[in-house]
């Protein structure tokens, strides 16, 4: 058993938790599935919360200049609709996550229970999924023997070998409410910093500037995480947040005045 363990680590932290297993019925597929569709990443939720509050303001900012003269307006919109925004975000991220981790809790009880019930049955499942990580028959059947004599220590392994969930690792609720309302602020806070120095056309100028800039680089951060085209992920970050603050500024135009 100790001659495996370092395999098996490697198995359970590096191997491919999508891979198909073998003799998997019914039930266990759909726990395998639903713990693959609820799990996500963190840097990924970062980079949309700044990328929501950038789109966002700079498109209420523009809507709100294309109605109202007046700079204060503009500045007391922007200071609300980054609050109102991060708030939004921060209980939205703790209900999601909240459900996810309860959901992700209860799926852990039914394979409890399934082995507890019907422990040849799961063990047969591991056995399986071992093999097909490289392990050979006779090593995988000794292993899972030797798992499955203490059930909590075996429902940590079969969680993470053939459902993808780690029991240790399902997430914070708070933690990611907290992070949502931080990066949804921090985007939102770029287009609304010139219009805390300058006024009129210029703060209009440079709040398109700077959102333009963070908006680029934004892209290119998904291109590169993602190992796509930079330039062409930036290019399109652009594109998209100057239809949406594009499309606001002239709804606004129409409805109100140009600022001064």
């Amino acid at each position: 058993m100790s001659n495996v363990l370092p395999v098996l680590r490697v198995m359970l932290n590096g191997g491919n938790n999508q891979a198909t297993v073998g003799p998997m019925d019914g039930a266990g597929a759909e726990r395998r599935q639903r713990a693959t569709s609820l799990q996500s990443g963190a840097a990924r939720a970062a980079v949309l919360g700044i990328n929501d509050g950038l789109v966002t303001n700079i498109s209420l900012i523009l809507g709100v200049v294309g109605a109202t003269a007046t700079p204060q307006v503009v500045q007391l919109a922007g200071l609300a609709s980054l609050v109102a925004g991060a708030a939004s975000m921060a209980v939205g991220e703790y209900v999601s996550m909240r459900a996810q981790v309860e959901l992700l809790e209860r799926l852990l009880e039914e394979e409890r229970e399934a082995i507890r019930t019907d422990p040849q049955r799961e063990r047969a499942i591991l056995q399986a999924t071992m093999e097909q990580h490289g392990f050979n028959q006779a090593t995988a059947v000794a292993t899972t023997k030797d798992l499955f004599r203490d059930p909590e220590q075996a429902l940590s392994v079969y969680a993470r070998a053939v459902l993808g969930v780690n029991p240790q690792e399902m997430g914070s609720a708070w933690a990611s409410a907290i992070s949502s309302f931080v990066t949804f602020a921090c985007g939102a806070f770029v287009p609304l910093v010139p219009w805390f120095v300058t006024t009129g056309t210029s703060a209009m100028a440079s709040s398109q500037g700077l959102t333009g800039g963070a908006a680029i680089a934004i892209g290119a951060l998904l291109g590169k995480s993602t190992k796509g085209r930079c330039l062409r992920s930036a290019m399109r970050q652009l594109l998209v947040v100057a239809l949406a603050s594009g499309f606001t500024f002239l709804v606004g135009k129409f409805f109100g005045t140009a600022v001064s």
